[in-house]
């Protein structure tokens, strides 16, 4: 059973978790959160993309790494890093961990403690969002928490 947390004032979150993936909805979901929390705690987390290090098996059996991975994962965490840096203002965390992102942002915010999680929708190809779906929607699945999902233009 988990203990119920003090709601600062009458905000119905005190720890609100955004991702970033510094796209446009990404910016709207942050700014959104910010107008709407401002008194919340707020943690923005980016997921560097596990899969940015894998390249198409063209015999048809999915993904195969690629042997310098760690190399190519340890460059763009460094580059995120300092773009995230670029995002985050006085008095919020930030957090870049490296995975799938749906199920790394849930679980980075679930470590957190956030009692909200907020995202970015992207519009996708009929193709792509039939095979992988949208991070959004994985979120959706796999939070424990509420998840506010902003469309480009700060729409929820």
């Amino acid at each position: 059973m988990t203990t119920p947390r003090v709601l600062r004032s009458n905000q119905p979150f005190s720890r609100v978790a955004i991702g970033i993936d510094f796209s446009a909805s990404a910016r709207d979901a942050l700014a959104l959160a910010r107008a709407r929390f401002p008194e919340a705690e707020r943690l923005l987390i980016h997921v560097v993309d596990a899969r940015a290090a894998a390249v198409p098996d063209i015999s048809g059996a999915g993904m195969v790494p690629v042997t310098s991975s760690p190399e190519l994962i340890n460059t763009l965490t460094r580059v995120d890093k300092h773009r995230l840096d670029d995002l985050t203002e006085v008095g919020e965390s930030q957090e870049t961990v490296t995975g799938d992102p749906a199920s790394a942002l849930v679980e980075a915010a679930e470590q957190w403690g956030a009692d909200l999680i907020v995202v970015g929708s992207h519009q996708q190809g009929a193709i792509e969002h039939f095979f992988v779906g949208s991070v959004a929607e994985q979120v959706l699945k796999k939070a424990r928490v509420p998840v506010l999902v902003v469309k480009v233009g700060g729409q929820s």
